[in-house]
């Protein structure tokens, strides 16, 4: 059964507003693994309240990128910032210093991802595991992370499910645990990794809806997925990457209407 979520971001108190317009400003970005160079250039630029969906084939460098944006992947040239701050590094002299874990710890905290496979705790039930970082990392009192964390299962459709252990769960309700989870860190920008790759088909729509609530109450995302249904009807943008580099942008309407870029043309006609 779908779930119905209903003011999703009203159980964290609405979508914390970034002080400017520009959430993630990207430039120049590279990535090599060890002599695989994967990102060759990446700029990017996501307003807030934006939802810009990645597609491309596999290996095109899309799952490293956003990896980037909240330094999960380490990258060697250009910069990333996320609501003002360079993620990741200071700069020294015009050159890149990693920074230190904690501040790019806290970083972090302004950034929820949610990845292919759940990642969730399996020793800890849905709500212990939606209710660990904020009460750890943000030191949100318990009774109230308990409170936020009730509400966000609520919210995705799980109310009936906060006591019980993610093997017990399927695995579109381990997903929208796992939406729920970065939620609960009240973050600024939402990273979604190909977040119904892993599902049975019949699963997919749940974890979708819970998207598209997040979309239609303004969460800013980005998200990479082969969903062309989902990038169809929440994308404000659609970036088509091919070999480490953005090829071709725009509308949605463009996209699967009059994609000029041969390589994206050839990319949609083997899934649409």
């Amino acid at each position: 059964m779908a779930a119905q979520p209903h003011d999703l971001l009203a159980a964290i108190g609405g979508v914390p507003v970034p002080p400017g317009d520009v959430v993630v400003e990207a430039t120049d970005v590279h990535k090599w693994f060890g002599r695989l160079h994967v990102l060759k250039g990446v700029s990017m630029t996501i307003k807030r309240q934006e939802v810009v969906v990645v597609i491309g084939a596999s290996g095109s460098g899309k799952t490293t990128f956003i990896r980037c944006v909240n330094h999960l992947e380490k990258i060697q040239q250009g910069r990333i910032f996320v609501n003002g701050h360079l993620i990741g590094y200071r700069e020294t002299g015009g050159r890149l210093v990693e920074d230190r874990e904690s501040n790019i710890a806290r970083q972090r905290q302004e950034i929820g991802m949610v990845f292919q496979r759940f990642n969730l705790f399996p020793h800890m039930t849905a709500l212990e595991n939606i209710i660990e970082a904020p009460i750890r990392v943000r030191k949100i009192p318990q009774d109230q992370a308990i409170e936020t964390g009730k509400a966000l299962l609520a919210r995705v459709g799980l109310a009936a499910k906060a006591e019980t252990y993610p093997a017990q769960l399927s695995g579109g309700q381990q997903q929208r645990v796992a939406i729920a989870r970065a939620l609960a860190m009240k973050p600024i920008l939402m990273l979604f990794d190909e977040p119904t790759s892993a599902l049975d088909p019949e699963m997919i729509g749940e974890v979708l809806e819970v998207m598209k609530e997040l979309a239609r109450e303004g969460m800013t995302m980005i998200v990479v997925t082969h969903e062309m249904g989902f990038a169809r009807e929440v994308a404000d943008r659609v970036l088509m990457m091919d070999d480490g580099l953005i090829i071709e942008e725009g509308t949605p309407e463009h996209f699967f209407q009059n994609p000029t870029h041969e390589r994206t043309k050839a990319f949609l006609s083997k899934i649409l």
